[in-house]
């Protein structure tokens, strides 16, 4: 009998295997996104100093709409509050999920809103 992986392991063993490569600095940090079945949250962090810098969430803005329209907002916010706190370059960690659907509208918001990655 073939048992099957649960997601949630695949998913933080993609994650762990990515962060090895991926850190954030003060000049460059670390875009964060974690995506659960009703909410997507993202983070900008600084992991020298252990610090998030920013962070927006479909929680935090109590938007309305489906998930790629939410998807979008939360990426405009976080850019948004990563410029007011000096930030425009970041390097993007998907966290493990795959680079479509809600996580690629949240890329693709931040990067029209003025984020480099």
């Amino acid at each position: 009998m073939i048992k099957r992986q649960d997601k949630k392991v695949n998913r933080v063993r993609r994650h762990k295997r990515v962060r090895v490569h991926v850190a954030g600095t003060p000049e460059r940090p670390r875009l964060a996104v974690f995506r659960s079945l009703n909410h997507l949250y993202a983070q900008v962090i600084d992991d020298t100093e252990s610090r998030t810098m920013a962070s927006a969430s479909t929680v935090a803005l109590k938007s309305k709409g489906n998930g790629m329209t939410q998807a979008a907002e939360v990426g405009k916010e976080i850019a948004a509050k990563a410029k007011a706190a000096g930030v425009t370059n970041v390097v993007f960690d998907r966290g493990g999920f795959l680079y479509h659907g809600r996580i690629k509208a949240l890329a693709d918001a931040a990067r029209e809103a003025g984020l480099e990655f």
